[in-house]
C-alpha cells in the first residue's frame, strides 16, 4: 500500500471518532429513499416531506446553518442543514461534531427534509435529519472555483480514464456519453427486435479465429488441452445459424484482437453483427440507412449530429459509388481489367506506399485507403469491392470479378460492413485456399485457418442471405463528438500503472508548474511556487528523493526538470 497523504490520513482519523462515537460509516440496512433531485425540482412542492440521498459534492458551514450541495444519480440538489432544526434537544453533537467536523466532501449522506425555496429562488432540502451512509477515504479530485475560474479540473486523459470512478463523480458530462452508449444499444435492439429478428449469443472462446483476418489472443483449455482463441468475429456463428432455420439473428458482440492501442482501437471492441435470409445487400443498404436514421434521432433527438469541424446528417437515403468509380474520381485511375502488376505500377506513381506481399485485393484497399477514404464525410456507400478482397462475400451478379459488398463511411471512416454472403460451399473453400496461400506470400490480413466445420454447415445449405456488421464503439464517437475510442468505453485498455507515490500537497503545486514547462531555472521555480524558504526546501527534497524531479547544474545556473 502507498503512503497515505495527508488528507487521507486525517479521514482515517474521522473515520476511527465516528466508530468510537457508535456510528456505523459503512451501515447495511437499506436507507428508504423516495425521491432523487430531478423528481425533487420537478415535483417541487413548498413543505413537501422527501427524502434523498447522495455524496455531499460541497460544504459552506456557517455558524449554526450550513448550505451544501448533494450530487444522486440524477444530478445535484441544495441542502440547507441548521443546527436547531436538526438537533431540537440540548444535545447539539450530531450537527456540531458530525456534520461539521466528520463529515467531508465526497461522502455518501442520507436525508430527510422538507422543501422550500430560498431568497434567491433556489430549489432546496431544509434537513431534518441525516445518516452518514458511506465514509469517502480518499478525497475526490474536485476542481476549485475561483471569480468564475475554474482551477484544478480533472482532465488529465490518462487520470480519467484509469479512474473512470472519480471522472464521473466529478466531470457529469462524461457520464452523458455513456447514457447515450446505452440508448443507442437499446434503439437497435428494439428496431431490430419490430423487424422481427432474433438477439442470440456465440461463443467468445472458439477454437478457430474465423470471419475475419486479425491477430488473436490465444489461451488453454486444461481439461480438454487444446488451444483456444478469444473472439475475433462472431460472423461463421451467425451463419450456422441461418443455415439452421432462423430468418434473421443478431448479436452484439465482444470482439478481441491482439493489435496495436490508438484512439480509434482499443483490443476489446464491440461490434453488432446481422444476418437476414432470402436478402442482399442492395436491401441491406436500404435497412441500413433506416436503422441509422432511427438511432441518431434516438440518441440525439435529431439525425443531425456534428464531429469535429463537420455536421453530419444521418437521415436516409445515402450515396452510393462503387469502388471503381471511386478511385477513378479521385485518381483518375480506372481498375477495371486490371492486373496485380499493372494495379502496383499505378500505387507507386500515385505514391502509395506497397510492397511485393500485397495481392490484387490489397492493392486496391490501399490505394483507396489512401486517396479516396477521407473525402466521404457525409454517410456514403462505397459498393462492389474486388473479389480478392472480400473472401467471405457472393461474386457479384454483373461481373465474376466484383462481390456484392459495401461499406458505409461517415467523417472518412467505415462504420458498416455488408455483404450479400457467400453461400456457395464449393466457391467458398476455394477462397479460403487462396487466403492461405495469401497468408503463406507474408500478407497479415489474410486468414491463416479453414474453419471445416463452417464448411460443412454450408454443403447442408445456407439459403441466400444478407449480413452486416457495425463497430459499435466507432458509431457511439460519431453520435457524442469523441474523436477517441477511450471516451466511449467505460474501461478502456491501459498500460500497466506506475506505482503512484504519494506526496503533499506543495509538492504537487510544484511538480504541475514543472510539467507545464518540462525544465525551469531553479530560482524561477522558486519564485513561481510562492513557497516560503523552509517550505520550498523541504519541497524540493521531496521531489528529489521520490525522484519525480531533477536538479543540474550548468553553466547557466541551477535547473529543474521532471523525470
Amino acid at each position: 500500500m502507498s503512503q497515505l497523504s495527508e488528507q487521507e490520513l486525517v479521514r482515517r482519523e474521522k473515520l476511527a471518532k465516528l466508530r468510537e462515537l457508535g456510528i456505523n460509516p459503512y451501515p447495511a440496512d437499506l436507507y428508504p429513499v423516495n425521491h432523487t433531485s430531478k423528481q425533487v425540482k420537478e415535483q417541487f412542492e413548498e413543505d413537501k416531506k422527501v427524502i434523498i440521498a447522495g455524496r455531499i459534492m460541497s460544504k459552506n458551514v456557517q455558524g449554526k446553518a450550513s448550505f451544501g450541495q448533494l450530487q444522486d444519480a440524477e444530478g445535484k440538489i441544495q441542502v440547507y442543514f441548521n443546527r436547531d432544526e436538526i438537533c431540537t434537544g440540548d444535545d447539539k453533537s450530531k450537527y456540531n461534531t458530525i456534520f461539521k467536523s466528520l463529515i467531508d466532501l465526497g461522502d455518501f449522506v442520507g436525508i430527510e427534509g422538507e422543501l422550500f425555496t430560498t431568497k434567491v429562488g433556489e430549489k432546496t432540502v431544509r434537513v431534518k435529519d441525516f445518516k452518514l451512509l458511506s465514509k469517502a477515504l480518499k478525497p475526490l479530485p474536485l476542481p476549485k472555483e475561483k471569480d468564475g475560474v475554474v482551477y484544478d479540473a480533472f482532465t488529465d486523459p490518462e487520470l480519467r480514464y484509469r479512474q473512470r470512478y472519480a471522472d464521473l463523480v466529478v466531470n457529469p458530462h462524461v457520464k452523458e456519453v455513456f447514457v447515450k452508449r446505452t440508448k443507442l444499444f437499446n434503439a437497435m435492439r428494439q428496431f431490430f427486435n419490430d423487424a422481427g429478428y432474433f438477439e442470440v449469443e456465440t461463443p467468445v472462446l472458439q477454437p478457430i479465429p474465423g470471419g475475419a483476418a486479425a491477430r488473436p489472443f490465444v489461451t488453454h483449455h486444461n481439461a480438454l488441452d487444446v488451444p483456444l482463441y478469444m473472439r475475433i468475429a462472431n460472423e461463421l456463428y451467425l451463419k450456422r445459424l441461418i443455415v439452421g432455420g432462423f430468418d434473421g439473428v443478431y448479436e452484439f458482440s465482444k470482439n478481441f484482437r491482439n493489435e496495436g492501442m490508438d484512439r480509434t482501437h482499443n483490443p476489446e471492441f464491440t461490434a453488432m453483427e446481422i444476418y437476414v435470409a432470402y436478402k442482399d445487400y442492395n436491401w441491406m443498404m436500404d435497412f441500413c440507412e433506416r436503422l441509422l436514421e432511427h438511432c441518431a434521432i434516438a440518441v440525439n433527438g435529431t439525425t443531425k449530429v456534428t464531429f469535429g469541424d463537420h455536421e453530419i446528417d444521418f437521415k436516409a437515403p445515402y450515396a452510393r459509388v462503387t469502388m471503381a468509380d471511386s478511385i477513378k474520381h479521385f485518381t483518375g485511375f480506372d481498375i477495371t481489367g486490371k492486373n496485380e502488376d499493372e494495379i502496383r505500377q499505378a500505387a507507386k506513381d500515385l505514391g502509395v506506399e506497397v510492397d511485393n506481399t500485397m495481392g490484387k485485393g490489397k492493392l486496391i484497399d490501399e490505394i483507396f485507403g489512401e486517396k479516396c477514404e477521407g473525402n466521404y464525410i457525409q454517410p456514403t456507400y462505397i459498393t462492389d469491392y474486388p473479389k480478392e478482397m472480400s473472401p467471405l462475400c457472393k461474386e457479384h451478379r454483373d461481373n465474376p470479378e466484383l462481390t456484392e459488398r459495401f461499406e458505409l463511411m461517415v467523417c472518412g471512416k467505415e462504420i458498416a460492413n455488408a455483404y450479400s454472403e457467400l453461400n456457395d460451399p464449393i466457391d467458398q473453400r476455394e477462397r479460403f485456399e487462396h487466403q492461405l496461400k495469401l497468408a503463406a506470400k507474408g500478407d497479415d490480413e489474410a486468414t491463416e485457418f479453414i474453419d471445416h466445420d463452417f464448411l460443412r454447415a454450408l454443403e447442408y445449405g445456407m439459403p441466400p442471405t444478407s449480413g452486416m456488421g457495425i463497430g459499435m464503439d466507432r458509431l457511439i464517437m460519431f453520435l457524442t463528438n469523441n474523436q477517441s475510442i477511450q471516451e466511449v468505453l467505460f474501461f478502456p485498455q491501459m498500460r500497466p500503472e506506475k506505482k503512484t507515490v504519494a506526496i503533499s500537497d506543495e509538492a504537487k503545486t510544484v511538480l504541475e508548474v514543472l510539467k507545464k514547462a518540462e525544465k525551469l531555472k531553479l530560482n524561477d521555480l522558486k519564485t513561481q511556487s510562492g513557497l516560503s524558504n523552509k517550505k520550498w526546501d523541504k519541497t524540493i527534497k521531496e521531489l528529489t528523493k521520490n525522484n519525480l524531479a531533477k536538479v543540474e547544474k550548468t553553466d547557466d545556473g541551477l535547473f529543474v526538470e521532471v523525470i
